[in-house]
């Protein structure tokens, strides 16, 4: 089947704005008829759904025409006015299926009225760290390598480590790396990547500091309208000091400048609330992208297209057809050196309360208007709010023990030095979510994350309901299990999207075995899927907001999961332990068969 999108990136719009000041967003207000007039024209160009389907033709400019609103996290928001007689679904569905000619792909992503007089100034705050060595800078090079990011680009790397330009530049070379599918001109690219990057050292929390790295910028920017965009590759006790002097002493003058905050987001929904109100004396709402690195994954990125743009999906897409939904997140190793830092937030917090469930949101979501960044959060936040907040009964905790096998031994979490060896931190949780909306009442969505478990897996396994009245359940004896359709999308790894199906072998007897209608990612397309962090800088810096979280969602997950984990630390509720290696704890499979739901990634036929 031919690709449904361009493959060209995404064009840069440096007109999307806003600054770092919240006094100063009535700027744009005063602009004259006639640059408005080419702000409209440009944003025509890349129609009024995000641009990661630049591809979308631009079927209705009464859209592109609405007053730009309040944004959240730093883009244009525009209100899509509906088109009479289509329904959200048809909108969603041409937005994403229509495919322009070449050159309208061409002229889309080559208009840029600006680009010679604006710059983006990208600061990696944390540079020495491990995430920004292995994540940040080769996801930054990999855009560019790719021509993703505008003509006039910087990099700057902040921390307290002293190191010079050419020791930052030995430093991130080492973790570069070129697509698989497209080496040409590698060692080029990399050369010339590196001479963009640049170090500035300071305090996290020294306004003179920012000032200096201010002076730095400037240096780079050489006049132009310049756009700013700081990455906090820190901890979350310094978000809050780092915010406000670059607030002060090295947000952007005539552009925009946006921050982006990894998790966590705090511990519970208090600690949450803080860190947003702290962000807020500093920032508007539109300026803070917090990133959850999951969303990014291109099979979750793909879950809307998956439902909304193949009519089989929809009609089956709710309680009536679907007896269940798995999420399960595992790790094939233990916390290796990070025991100090997962001690104090555990399995839950790490992973099920942000990225099992922004995958859960998402996936159980109605349809939403557009593909507008706004229209889609609201709808994720419309499910987090339908659904109960998590009893202990329905939560099964475990915590990986020692194992030797083949005569090696594996350490337990305890082992680690930086853990206490009394720590009741769970590396391992079961739990059952239920969603009380006309759509999903009364299906249980499971989920499973762990850590030293058998295998390394992120998938969303959906069991359908048995067939009633199947005339052939003699053919699968007792175990209708076995005779239950499955959709299986594996996020990783060597991602796919598979559908099990009953079908007759073949031969003259009536003998029936389950086959996967399978999607293989490796084998369908030759091009390298992105990395997740790739695809977040991008939207980061174009000001798309789809893939981030607004601070009502975070409110909203974390009171779904706040009073679960304060019984379990209140009540020293006593991790299951199991072996490293293992399947995790048996008590996972008890609370899977009090709804009458087996683990779908433990049977023989995965």
């Amino acid at each position: 089947m031919a690709a449904l999108s361009s493959t060209h990136c995404r064009s840069y719009s440096p007109l999307q704005s806003s600054s770092f000041a919240p006094s100063s967003s009535s700027s744009s207000s005063s602009s004259s008829s006639s640059s408005s007039q080419l702000v409209h024209l440009q944003r025509v160009s890349v129609s009024s759904v995000p641009k990661r389907f630049l591809a979308a033709k631009v079927y209705s400019l009464q859209s592109q025409t609405n007053s730009v609103a309040r944004m959240q996290d730093g883009a244009v928001a525009t209100s899509i006015t509906p088109i009479e007689n289509e329904t959200p679904f048809k909108k969603l569905k041409d937005g994403l299926l229509s495919v322009p000619s070449p050159d309208e792909c061409k002229d889309a992503v080559g208009f840029d009225i600006n680009e010679n007089d604006s710059t983006v100034s990208i600061t990696v705050v944390g540079a020495s760290g491990d995430l920004a060595k292995k994540k940040i800078f080769p996801a930054l090079f990999a855009l560019y390598y790719e021509d993703c990011l505008p003509k006039h680009f910087t990099v700057c790397g902040y921390a307290r480590s002293k190191m010079t330009d050419a020791e930052l530049r030995n430093m991130v070379s080492k973790t570069l790396t070129c697509r698989i599918d497209k080496r040409e001109n590698c060692s080029e690219k990399m050369e010339q990547f590196l001479k963009r990057c640049f170090y500035h050292s300071g305090q996290y929390d020294s306004q003179e500091n920012f000032a200096e790295l201010d002076e730095k910028l400037k240096e780079h920017e050489g006049g132009r309208v310049s756009n700013r965009l700081f990455y906090l590759s820190i901890p979350p006790n310094i978000f809050i000091d780092a915010v406000r002097c670059a607030s002060s002493s090295a947000s952007s003058g005539n552009g925009w400048t946006r921050v982006i905050v990894e998790k966590p987001f705090g511990r519970d929904s208090e600690s949450s609330a803080a860190l947003t109100r702290g962000l807020k004396q500093y920032l508007k709402e539109d300026q803070i992208f917090r990133i959850d690195h999951y969303l990014g994954k291109e099979l979750v990125e793909n879950l809307s297209v998956l439902r909304f743009s193949n009519l089989i999906f929809e009609p089956l897409w709710s309680r009536q057809y679907i007896r269940n939904v798995q999420l399960t997140f595992s790790e094939d190793f233990g916390t290796e050196g990070r025991g100090g830092y997962f001690d104090n937030y555990g399995i839950i917090r790490d992973i099920m309360q942000n990225h099992l469930l922004q995958i859960l949101a998402l996936f159980a979501m109605e349809t939403p208007v557009s593909l507008d960044a706004e229209d889609i959060r609201n709808e994720k936040v419309k499910v987090l709010r339908s659904m109960r907040p998590l009893q202990l009964e329905n939560v099964v905790i475990g915590q990986y023990k020692s194992h030797t096998k083949g005569g090696v031994t594996y350490p337990a979490y305890t082992d680690d030095e930086t853990v206490p060896k009394d720590s009741l931190t769970p590396t391992f949780a079961a739990a059952a979510l239920f969603i009380d909306n006309a759509r999903w009442d009364g299906v249980p969505f499971l989920m499973k994350a762990g850590k030293a478990l058998h295998t390394k897996r992120a998938e969303i396994r959906v069991q359908f309901r048995h067939v009633p009245g199947n005339i052939y359940n003699r053919n699968f004896g007792t175990d209708l299990d076995r005779a239950t359709n499955e959709l299986v999308i594996r996020v990783q790894p060597d991602e796919a999207i598979y559908l099990k199906i009953n079908n007759k072998v073949p031969g003259l007897g009536m003998r029936l075995d389950r086959s996967n209608l399978n999607l293989h990612y490796a084998a369908r397309y030759s091009k390298e899927i992105p990395d997740a962090y790739e695809r977040l800088l991008l939207d980061a810096v174009e000001g798309e907001r789809r893939l981030f979280i607004r601070s009502d969602e975070l409110d909203a997950a974390w009171s779904l999961f706040t009073p679960l984990l304060k019984e379990l630390e209140e009540k020293k509720i006593i991790p299951e332990y199991y072996p490293h290696g293992s399947r995790g704890p048996v008590g996972a499979h008890y609370l899977a068969a009090r709804y009458k739901v087996r683990w779908g990634d433990v049977g023989i036929d995965q």
